[in-house]
């Protein structure tokens, strides 16, 4: 057996850890006779609770200088990425500190990496770019989520898009990977009912497809079975009481170790199909994979019955246990009572049953499915025709 595993040199997690940014930053800069960290901030949330008021009042008062780049509300874009590497570079900052949700996250991990190895985003893109690779290490970069899914804190990929060209790729690198994710489930609460729900299907899918993926290794599937429980357990309550920390804190974490399981051991369908979705229509990411997750997964299981593949079975029937926290006759019995909770939660916190919202028509499936051709269909734990996706998709739109 033979694997790699990857993540961030430090992982601060818990409530009230946000108070040791200016600390950490400054232990990251030691030894710099000039420190001067590039913020890269989301919507004006964070300012009106005064979380971006103590985060500059505490880097001053370890004198260290800033400069912010604000208003990453959507889904990072190539100009977007640009703009602020040209920004850090004018700055002269050595540092990078991200706070916001996932596309905060991923345009201030580009930045940081693209600092140090020149160009525009655009080349280093998988299946878009020349096929230059990231060589060089990130400037010291600290994520702070400030939602639970995307897991990116953890991750060496950032997803990039662009609008006008219809696509969604990577830009991938284990240099990428944020020198510190600092996770303070406090800054979680209050967010949007609609949010929590996406963030937190977009968590459990990371947990449940590194798990069956092809790629699979033993540590990351340790993590993603540990997690699943406590995204099923509390998903519903966060986001039916946006006030309660606990769980948050459980949605923190199942975060965090979907981000650590994804970025060692891949992806499959439902991210693949969901990309392509986003891409083409602008479905929303979560949403996506809160639709596609329980009929990927029964289609996934039964072509693996089919294939006589018994490990992604009995991985299968492992999911349906650590959802449920109940134990099975049988490994069919396990693995589809998983995929009927998934059905069930989805309802409970309003995700749609299928994609007739978003103006799809039947003539888009051929797009749809070849835009999901990539790397995360790469990890889906058995081989699944064009054909199949397209009768799955016929049947969801």
């Amino acid at each position: 057996m033979k694997f790699e595993f990857y993540t961030a040199n430090s992982i601060i997690f818990g409530s009230g850890t946000f108070d040791r940014t200016a600390k950490t930053a400054s232990q990251l800069l030691m030894g710099e006779a000039k420190a001067h960290a590039l913020l890269v901030l989301g919507g004006g949330s964070l300012r009106k609770k005064g979380v971006v008021d103590n985060l500059i009042n505490s880097l001053s008062d370890e004198g260290i200088k800033y400069t912010i780049y604000e208003g990453i509300s959507s889904e990072p874009q190539v100009e977007t990425v640009d703009e602020g590497v040209e920004i850090a570079l004018k700055s002269g900052a050595n540092l990078v500190i991200g706070l916001g949700g996932g596309s905060v996250i991923d345009t201030a991990k580009a930045i940081a990496g693209l600092v140090t190895n020149g160009g525009s985003v655009r080349k280093y893109l998988e299946g878009v770019g020349d096929g230059s690779e990231i060589t060089r290490k990130a400037l010291p970069y600290i994520a702070i989520p400030t939602t639970a899914g995307t897991g990116a804190e953890i991750t060496k990929n950032a997803v990039i898009s662009s609008p006008k060209e219809r696509f969604k790729k990577s830009i991938r690198s284990f240099h990428l990977i944020p020198r510190v994710a600092l996770v303070d489930p406090r800054l979680t609460l209050s967010l949007p009912p609609h949010i929590t729900a996406g963030c937190g299907m977009d968590a459990l899918t990371q947990l449940i497809e590194p798990y069956v993926s092809r790629k699979a290794q033993p540590m990351s599937s340790a993590l993603a079975i540990y997690g699943i429980p406590f995204i099923a357990r509390s998903l519903e309550n966060a986001v039916k009481s946006g006030e309660d920390l606990s769980p948050r804190e459980d949605m923190c974490l199942g975060s965090l170790l979907s981000g650590i399981a994804l970025a060692n051991s891949g992806l499959g369908a439902v991210h693949g199909i969901s990309a392509s979705l986003g891409a083409n229509f602008g479905v929303p990411h979560g949403m996506g994979c809160g639709i596609l997750l329980p009929y990927i997964m029964e289609l996934n299981y039964k072509e693996a019955i089919r294939s006589g593949n018994t490990d992604v079975i009995g991985r299968f029937a492992h999911i349906g246990e650590a959802l449920t926290g109940n134990k099975y006759n049988d490994k069919e019995s396990s693995a589809l009572s998983g995929v009927e909770f998934i059905k069930e939660l989805s309802v409970k916190i309003g995700i749609p049953s299928n994609l007739k919202g978003f103006g799809i028509k039947k003539e888009d499936i051929p797009r749809i499915v070849k835009g999901s051709a990539g790397s995360s269909m790469s990890g889906n734990p058995v081989p699944l025709s064009e054909e199949q996706l397209t009768r799955l998709l016929d049947e969801l739109i």
